[in-house]
């Protein structure tokens, strides 16, 4: 399973890694990985290619990832172009007409691409107090409700909860059902 994760720096995106991470080497898989900062300090573009399985690089080529999560919009239809044929993508979307743009649904027909969107800064406004810091465990229950991955959500529940800071536990695991419950109507 190839992964791109893709965000703004501060958005979590080295944690989700982890945790995908964790679910992999507890289930005694191999996993590598590789993030490109950029100007992640400043908000600025962060990358993480991430493997399970029998792979030699960690560089996800473009046309081979199975699955694309993009905690920001812009950040998601820019690397669209990792993803292989009749792969996924969860993208966190603050504007719904974005997935309407004509060339980006002949782009996403013509490669048989899945592109699920999830507006994570309403939810995470409306339902956590504008807390964004959660979006990286939204997006993780997100792909588990579009059924991406190769995880279930009781494995991403387990590991956020061994690897989240005890503080903030219980709120992790709220926004991980948050993403959920948005595909699964819970």
């Amino acid at each position: 399973m190839q992964y791109v994760i893709v965000g703004l720096g501060g958005q979590g995106i080295l944690f989700t890694s982890r945790v995908l991470g964790h679910i992999a080497v507890s289930r005694g898989e191999r996993v590598m990985g590789s993030e490109v900062h950029g100007m992640a300090q400043r908000g600025g573009s962060v990358i993480s290619h991430f493997k399970v399985g029998p792979y030699e690089s960690p560089l996800v080529l473009a046309g081979s990832a199975d699955l694309l999560i993009a905690f920001d919009q812009g950040e998601g239809i820019r690397n669209l172009h990792f993803l292989r044929e009749g792969a996924q993508a969860i993208l966190n979307i603050h504007d719904p007409t974005a997935l309407e743009n004509p060339h980006l649904k002949k782009y996403a027909a013509d490669r048989s691409l899945s592109i699920a969107g999830i507006p994570g800064y309403k939810i995470l406004h409306e339902k956590m107090g504008g807390r964004f810091l959660f979006m990286n465990v939204l997006m993780l229950g997100a792909m588990c409700g579009i059924n991406a991955g190769n995880v279930s959500i009781d494995e991403i529940r387990e590991a956020v909860a061994k690897l989240a800071p005890e503080k903030h536990r219980a709120d992790n695991l709220k926004a991980v059902d948050l993403g959920y419950g948005y595909f699964k109507g819970n």
